[in-house]
């Protein structure tokens, strides 16, 4: 199979689809890899190491595009990218569509093949290609969200951890997941004190046995996130729906409620946000203010390490990429129940029930 690994091209993403050593698995199978020049710069990996794990290297992201049966990619695919993409040409990517009616359109109208990272789903519920990268964001909320509580950037002026004589500053987590655990896990080595939030009672008690006294968890209403919302210098909003929208957690009125310089880190920005306030920001403009509350809502937070995130994703990706380079995307997805539950948008047609119950389209699936 001939696979194509673009230029990440959203602002700021210096994340790359493979690495090297990816590369090197793939054309000793025997597969054919073409990467844009200066596509790993931002990772750390440069073309002369591609070049030498056997990839080819192309100049443009056009050549990439129409040389390839499959694109593999970090993040979706953005406007400028729309028409590259080939009737029935496999593209494997993060896609969130729930939360981009016109990327869903647009995808639609190319006649891809859709396998979305996020969806990719093993049979104890776990999202494999997603963790990753939930984990990085989860544990980068906190060190984001310590650098924002200071006073020169408009927040409360607060040392997350304290010091002596001083009470630490305190950490609300919506949502028990990965990203809520690893954001606890990171306020807490931070000396905060940390309070997790969530309605499955079975994560609470997971918490609850692997944190340190100074993280609590309490059961996720609307009454008690009121309460704390008032008392809290940092909140990090990291639940997720699986495929479709995260609920609004938030709303613009419990503002109103927060003290001012509270700093708001959504990491659930690519699934439309779980705070009604959120709007997708970049690395290079991360933060805005409404109600002298300071929001946080990067997109693609992994973006800012992508040494690290790279890896820790191409980890998890290698081994589908390569079973769908070996056997063609329908004997994959049919061997592999986890990689079919990735399938969200085939030849024009929502393969995925999530993507059509978020714009209420009525769609009969595949």
């Amino acid at each position: 199979m001939k696979i194509g690994i673009p230029k990440e091209i959203k602002n700021n993403e210096s994340r790359v689809g493979m690495t090297p050593a990816g590369v090197y698995e793939l054309v000793n199978l025997g597969h054919t890899v073409y990467v844009q020049s200066t596509a790993g710069e931002g990772s750390g990996f440069f073309d002369e190491v591609y070049q030498e794990a056997g990839a080819i290297i192309l100049k443009t992201i056009q050549d990439v595009y129409a040389s390839s049966e499959m694109i593999v990619k970090v993040k979706e695919p953005i406007e400028a990218e729309y028409d590259l993409i080939q009737p029935n040409q496999i593209v494997f990517t993060y896609f969130h569509f729930a939360s981009c009616e016109p990327l869903t359109l647009a995808m639609i109208k190319s006649n891809a093949v859709c396998i979305a990272y996020e969806t990719v789903e093993d049979s104890d519920g776990t999202l494999p290609l997603l963790t990753p990268m939930s984990e990085v964001a989860g544990r980068m909320a906190i060190q984001q969200g310590a650098k924002y509580l200071e006073k020169p950037i408009k927040g409360r002026g607060i040392l997350l951890g304290g010091v002596p004589g001083v009470s630490p500053g305190k950490v609300l987590i919506l949502g028990a997941g990965v990203v809520g655990v690893q954001a606890a896990k990171m306020a807490a080595g931070l000396g905060a004190h940390v309070t997790v939030m969530d309605v499955n009672m079975k994560r609470l008690r997971y918490v609850n046995d692997i944190m340190p006294s100074h993280v609590v968890t309490e059961y996720s209403s609307v009454y008690n996130i009121k309460k704390h919302i008032q008392t809290h210098d940092l909140i990090v909003g990291g639940v997720l729906i699986k495929g479709g929208k995260a609920p609004k957690l938030v709303s613009r009125d419990m503002l109103k409620l927060m003290r001012p310089g509270t700093i708001l880190v959504d990491v659930a920005v690519d699934q439309g946000g779980c705070m009604e306030t959120t709007k997708a920001t970049t690395h290079e403009d991360p933060t805005f203010i409404i109600d002298d509350i300071v929001h946080y809502c990067v997109a693609n937070m992994p973006g800012a390490v992508p040494y690290t995130s790279t890896l820790a994703l191409t980890n998890v990706t290698l081994p589908y990429v390569l079973k769908i380079a070996n056997k063609g995307w329908e004997k994959a997805c049919a061997e592999d129940a986890s990689l079919k539950k990735g399938l969200n948008i085939v030849s024009g047609e929502i393969v995925y029930e999530g993507i059509a119950e978020a714009f209420g389209w009525d769609v009969k699936y595949a």
